[in-house]
């Protein structure tokens, strides 16, 4: 993976819009993993089950780029890769969309359906914005509670996503520009005099 800056969407995005009685809504969002962009695509499917089709895509900043799509269940070629090649166009990375479409009773044919599906991800995008990332990874801590309220500020202090989670132990899941992260992790092993456990994928 590349170190350097990219664009990506600025949160999550939807639009809306009608053609000839089928109903699009297009989704977007930013995501860092394949993971999450197939996490992305289920969330949406449960959202709408009653959808005719949901149809994803999504371009994923890997070794190689990961780019994926699919026409879920509409004609070849008419809705998955017109969606990604919108993707492409603009350059974004990181980012997954989907589109649910319910029928209206018209069909559409291939290149109204291009448009479409086209159109609902411009439009989600558009509605999400776009902006410059630079590449994050997770830094996963684990610490006993002695030294959690020490490795909390750390992290705060570092002012990136985190997100804690209090069981027997405390785990501390944060996202971290990819330059940022090997001092993150020699400030928080030095705080706790080494009793900090990394536990990153």
């Amino acid at each position: 993976m590349t170190d350097d800056a990219y664009d990506t969407v600025d949160g999550r995005g939807e639009a809306a819009f009608e053609v000839q009685g089928s109903e699009f809504i297009g989704h977007a969002r930013p995501v860092d993993t394949v993971a999450d962009a197939e996490a992305f695509v289920d969330e949406v499917r449960r959202e709408y089950p009653d959808a005719t089709h949901n149809v994803p895509a999504y371009r994923v900043r890997a070794d190689p780029l990961r780019e994926y799509s699919s026409d879920d269940g509409e004609p070849t070629g008419s809705a998955g890769k017109p969606m990604l090649n919108v993707l492409q166009m603009r350059e974004l990375e990181n980012v997954a969309v989907v589109v649910t479409r319910y029928y209206g009773g018209t069909n559409l044919g291939v290149g109204g359906l291009a448009r479409s599906y086209s159109q609902a991800v411009k439009d989600a995008v558009d509605d999400a914005g776009v902006v410059e990332e630079r590449p994050h990874e997770r830094v996963r801590v684990v610490v006993d509670y002695d030294d959690s309220g020490t490795v909390r500020g750390i992290v705060e202090s570092a002012g990136v996503e985190f997100d804690a989670e209090y069981g027997e132990r405390v785990r501390i899941d944060a996202r971290v520009p990819v330059e940022d992260a090997p001092g993150l992790r020699d400030r928080l092993r030095s705080a706790t005099s080494g009793r900090v456990e990394f536990d990153d994928d």
